[in-house]
């Protein structure tokens, strides 16, 4: 369901040499793996007999013990769906293979040998095997649906079995599976990258990878670039240390990769059996690959025709059971857009504030702007777009004097966020206006008939397009352009005025979600010592007063001040009490645009990374929104997301600064009259 497999890399215990005591060892975890519900389990290169066997490999009696054990292995499992995945030596059309082997409800479905052999410093394989991409490469005289088959070979007492490196599962479109073992990964071509363009979206390493000073971390970059590149789940599995240490000591890597991310590893040379799962999604990856790569220009009939085929294969998360129970081998993330690792967060930050600052900068010269203009609310998304235009005047050289910014108090505005953006001006060294919009707001009340006592969408539109005319009139005046403030999730929402605040000459923040917005501003407050350092005579007290304005606007409720604050004289229109939290909206806009996910999905998956939660006792942990709250955030997310493309498809230019941007003349193409009625029927049903 929503095509999430359990998967299985497995290192077990063995002795070199001894095929009973490793079979006992594979069938003992492989149960392991079943019980789990894997779809898949992996085992090392050569696991059957041991990948240090050497000269052992040409003695008759290892092949046909390692033969034998590979039947035994074959029925443990001949009442289970689960894929098993095993290394052997095979002789075929007399000459001697390096193979993996893959096998279902107790028949083997196909054989992989090795195309690239190493032959060099401390691996001679070489000397005991032959390459297979003679036999990979042949057909049989036999057709299938797509034109020429496989080649097979027939084993005593099995039959014929197709020889390939590809496979697909009868009935289904969702998952393909392609193989590789260790070196072929290593080549400046692996096979994998065709097997991938091919339609294969898991790949299969069986491997023996020895230990060295600093190998483990190329080998992890090397699956998950290869990962990401095939943009595939690559599940990874590698002899560990109890092959011979005569010359070499094998780890016992685990890894189990999906698109560039590490979803499961184990390197820690442990002395017993070894195994990792991860639940992977590939509906994720399918849906991911017909929006982006050249998945669609390759031509894979060659690669279906010579396919073999599995029976169903188990899935996680049925329709019985709730996202804790399913995907138990999965973390969702719930703030997909913000990377929770620190570093990796300050990092990304300072790149986004970069490239906001060039696009500015390039703005700004090529439009011979003589000023800057923006309206400042004292708001997380005018407060973020003052700072890039501040760094973008220092990068320019230009005078910081030379950005206008006006304050605009409204029927709404509190005396917080008022002074929050005077003293944000202020000790930035911008210039900073004053203008009362009430006014001229009840003016145009009464030009066009509105009761002021009526607080309705007229009463706020009047306030934001007023506020825009101010900006749009000044930026003609001061021959500056105006700098938009939108931020991505209030353009996924529609959550802006028609040629209002929808509206701007530069909007330096619309490839931003507001989850993000904040981490980008509270970026800026703990750099502010750095960033302030050569814009003021008393710049470590200023920017220490900086620092705590924007930690204030920080704590500060999101709020379009459009509505009249409450007899405390605080905010009382505040945006997540309406739509709900942004991080909720913001999720479900990362996982619906990027992978299409459908509003089960959307739901099953804001579940798992929102709703319960089992602590290390095994106790429920309370949850952080309750389904009800889900449902109502994802309804309301999809009726704005169809209805408000029209705003999105007039939206001014802006940088793109991640995967995810709906500019309509960059990533996001879509009808403005789209109807949205399917996808919500499907969430009446949830």
């Amino acid at each position: 369901m929503f095509g999430f497999y359990r998967i299985a890399s497995v290192c077990p215990t063995l002795k070199v040499a001894d095929t009973e005591f490793n079979t006992d060892e594979i069938i003992r975890c492989g149960l392991l793996a079943k019980n789990e519900g894997a779809a898949v389990v992996v085992f090392p290169e050569l696991c059957i007999t041991g990948y240090t066997c050497s000269d052992l490999f040409h003695q008759e009696l290892l092949l046909k013990k390692s033969f034998a054990s590979l039947l035994k292995i074959a029925k443990a499992f001949d009442d289970s769906d689960m894929i098993v995945a095993v290394g052997l030596p095979l002789r075929m059309f007399g000459k001697l293979y390096n193979c993996a082997v893959l096998l279902q409800r107790g028949k083997i479905i196909g054989i992989t040998p090795k195309i690239h052999l190493p032959n060099q410093r401390e691996f001679y394989e070489k000397r005991h095997f032959n390459s297979g991409r003679d036999l990979l490469s042949a057909n049989s005289v036999k057709t299938g649906s797509y034109g020429k088959a496989p080649l097979t070979y027939s084993f005593d007492g099995v039959g014929e079995v197709p020889i390939t490196n590809f496979f697909m599962v009868n009935g289904s479109e969702e998952i393909r599976i392609g193989v590789e073992l260790c070196e072929d990964l290593w080549t400046a071509a692996p096979p994998s990258g065709e097997l991938a363009l091919a339609g294969a979206n898991v790949i299969l390493n069986l491997s023996a990878s020895d230990a060295l000073v600093g190998k483990g971390d190329y080998r992890r970059n090397l699956v998950m670039n290869q990962s990401a590149r095939c943009m595939a789940a690559y599940v990874y599995a590698s002899a560990g240390v109890h092959e011979s240490t005569t010359d070499m000591v094998f780890s016992g890597h685990l890894m189990i990769a999906e698109n560039g991310s590490m979803l499961a590893e184990r390197k820690n040379y442990s002395r017993k059996s070894e195994i990792v799962f991860a639940d992977i999604d590939v509906q994720r990856l399918n849906a991911q690959r017909l929006s982006e790569g050249s998945f669609q220009d390759f031509d894979s009939t060659e690669y279906f025709a010579k396919a073999a085929n599995f029976a169903s294969l188990p899935v996680v998360a049925k329709d019985s059971e709730t996202p804790t129970e399913g995907l138990k081998y999965r973390y969702i993330v719930p703030m997909p857009f913000v990377p929770s690792d620190i570093a990796h967060r300050d990092s990304n930050c300072r790149e986004i504030f970069n490239i906001q600052c060039a696009g500015l900068a390039k703005r700004l010269e090529s439009s011979y702007a003589k000023r800057a203009v923006l309206g400042l609310s004292g708001g997380l998304d005018s407060t973020l777009a003052l700072l890039v235009a501040v760094e973008t005047f220092k990068l320019l050289n230009r005078p910081l004097n030379e950005i206008l910014v006006i304050t605009m108090p409204g029927f709404g505005t509190t005396k917080r966020t008022k002074n929050n953006a005077v003293a944000m001006a202020e000790l930035l060294g911008v210039e900073l206006r004053t203008i009362d919009i009430k006014p001229s707001c009840l003016q145009h009340f009464k030009d066009i008939g509105h009761d002021a006592a009526k607080l309705d969408v007229t009463y706020e539109n009047v306030q934001a397009r007023e506020r825009t005319k101010i900006l749009m009139d000044l930026a003609n005046k001061e021959s500056g352009i105006v700098v938009g403030t939108g931020d991505l999730s209030e353009i996924a929402l529609g959550w802006s005025t028609y040629n209002a605040d929808h509206m701007s000459m530069y909007a330096v923040n619309c490839d931003i979600p507001k989850t993000l917005v904040r981490h980008v501003v509270a970026w800026y407050a703990d750099h502010v010592q750095e960033l302030m350092r050569e814009s003021a005579a008393n710049s470590q007290d200023s920017a220490k007063a900086l620092a705590d304005v924007l930690r204030d606007i920080l704590d500060t409720p999101v709020s379009p001040e459009l509505l009249p604050a409450d007899s405390n004289g605080q905010i009382a229109q505040k945006t997540e009490s309406i739509l709900g939290a942004y991080e909720i909206h913001d999720f479900y806009l990362y996982h619906f645009t990027k992978y299409g996910a459908e509003p089960r999905k959307l739901l099953y998956l804001a579940e798992k990374a929102f709703g319960d939660k089992v602590g290390e006792d095994g106790t429920a942990i309370q949850t952080k929104y309750p389904r009800e709250e889900l449902v109502r955030v994802l309804k309301l997310f999809l009726k704005r997301f169809f209805a408000q493309q029209f705003k999105r498809s007039c939206i001014p230019d802006g940088p793109k600064v991640g995967t995810i941007s709906l500019s309509p003349r960059a990533d996001w193409r879509m009808p403005s009259d789209a109807s949205s009625a399917d996808w919500l029927k499907e969430i009446e049903n949830l």
